[in-house]
């Protein structure tokens, strides 16, 4: 017997099919929590007695095929019962008050096992990445537009893997029938946008940096020398450092920040993979690149140290959950980082110090050994890491959701924080039911301002 929250989805989709994209939205909502009580956590932590959610306001549920298909016709012809979601991969302000724009990854995703062996499944593979502007209204987020992400024909870019044997093979969504490869696929994450109007992504596959115009062509794909991507719709250089070729699959740019001079600062999600797998998953060190868009090339190469997994998530105890997902610039040469697993992110922020510029060194060769990404104190061996302050544990601060994945500064001491609900899906067959229809996880789209009790 189908449940009540099936039949009430079932309501809400017939109900939104065919209505205008500015109004596809619902006003579905969450609690405003008013305040971070002191003590401590379940887990031993003292919380932070000064950061507190002011306000939380949540994306309703909008079916996917008719929020495509509005964007680029005909592309999405079963959306599986998937809404919008994914637009919590960063979030960058739009100018007025309550306005942002947000980007979606590379849509709806997950994995199942055969044989033992992990498939990467795409249950709506016709799903293309956007750039989604939205506003918080009370106490629900509303789409107000939205760009869908094309090549330079105006065709889609689609959020299907690049290249065989570097990315992960793409399957249906049952894991049972291969994917085509796709070299113009993006899978978006950061955003932030230029003085002209035009718009600067990151992406994991290549790890690449994307500029995009204004309405949402793909200007240039600035990928790491040797990528040898063949066959996209619009133009690549290989501007970037080679050792980047060496990221962990899944793993590539997430964070993204615009500098008040106009350079970009790109983070790379983890360490990288040198020399191999196991060394990235252990490792600590991540890498800042500064890229200056007048010259199209980096510029400098930071550094940037982790703290140890049981501090950022206690209780974890795998370092290659360590995450960077977001960055933000405070000042000229000042960057908010958030360190995070899936659970739990705390914010740092870091000076960037032309004296701990690293670009064309050693550090940059993959065949040096040992590598970055193996010392266990760079600093010790005369890397010169990023210094950092601690400005706020958000696993302390009562409701903050979890997987925060973008975050934007609103003044000197509020942050909106955005939280990547993955399309409502999860990994395994149970995902989808026997019909082929997705069982939602139940997890929603929300955005949350927190008041730090001191400025930027």
């Amino acid at each position: 017997m189908p449940s009540r929250a099936a039949d009430q989805r079932r309501v809400h989709r017939s109900v939104v099919f065919g209505v205008p994209l500015a109004l596809l939205t619902a006003v579905v909502v969450t609690g405003t929590a008013v305040g971070a009580p002191t003590g401590s956590t379940d887990d031993g932590r003292s919380k932070d007695k000064g950061a507190r959610v002011t306000a939380t306001a949540t994306l309703g549920d909008i079916p996917l095929g008719p929020f495509s298909n509005r964007l680029l016709p005909g592309t999405v012809r079963d959306d599986r019962g998937v809404d919008l979601g994914g637009i919590g991969s960063d979030i960058f302000p739009a100018g007025r008050k309550g306005e942002f724009w947000t980007v979606t990854d590379r849509g709806p995703n997950g994995q199942i096992k055969v044989d033992g062996k992990k498939r990467r499944t795409f249950p709506v593979p016709g799903f293309n990445p956007a750039i989604v502007k939205v506003r918080v209204s009370g106490r629900s987020v509303k789409v107000m537009d939205a760009l869908p992400i094309t090549t330079r024909s105006g065709k889609p870019v689609t959020g299907l893997p690049n290249q065989e044997s570097r990315d992960e093979a793409p399957y249906t969504y049952n894991a049972q029938k291969p994917l085509s490869y796709d070299p113009n696929g993006l899978d978006t994450e950061g955003i932030v946008r230029a003085e002209d109007g035009s718009f600067w992504l990151v992406d994991e596959y290549g790890p690449s940096l994307v500029h995009v115009s204004a309405r949402g062509k793909v200007i240039k794909r600035y990928v790491p020398k040797g990528l040898k991507l063949r066959g996209a719709g619009y133009p690549v250089s290989e501007s970037l450092p080679a050792v980047l070729l060496h990221r962990k699959i899944n793993r590539g740019f997430e964070g993204l920040a615009l500098l008040p001079n106009g350079e970009l600062v790109l983070a790379v999600q983890s360490p990288l993979s040198l020399p191999d797998g196991e060394a990235g998953d252990g490792s600590r060190t991540a890498r800042l690149l500064r890229f200056s868009p007048r010259k199209q090339a980096v510029t400098a190469e930071y550094a940037y140290r982790f703290d140890p997994v049981g501090v950022v998530d206690p209780g974890e105890d795998d370092t290659s959950e360590l995450k960077i997902s977001s960055v933000v610039a405070v000042g000229r040469d000042r960057l908010l980082v958030e360190e995070r697993t899936d659970k739990a992110a705390r914010l740092q922020v870091v000076r960037l110090d032309r004296r701990a510029d690293i670009l064309g060194g050693r550090w940059d060769d993959a065949a040096t050994r040992p590598s970055l990404e193996q010392l266990e104190d760079p600093a010790a061996s005369g890397v010169p890491v990023l210094r950092k302050r601690l400005v706020v544990d958000l696993g302390t601060v009562d409701g903050v959701p979890g997987k925060i994945e973008g975050v934007a500064r609103v003044d000197n001491r509020t942050l909106a924080l955005i939280n990547d609900n993955d399309f409502g899906m999860t990994d395994g067959p149970e995902a989808f039911d026997k019909h082929g229809r997705l069982v939602d996880s139940g997890i929603e789209t929300s955005v949350t301002y927190v008041r730090l009790p001191r400025g930027l």
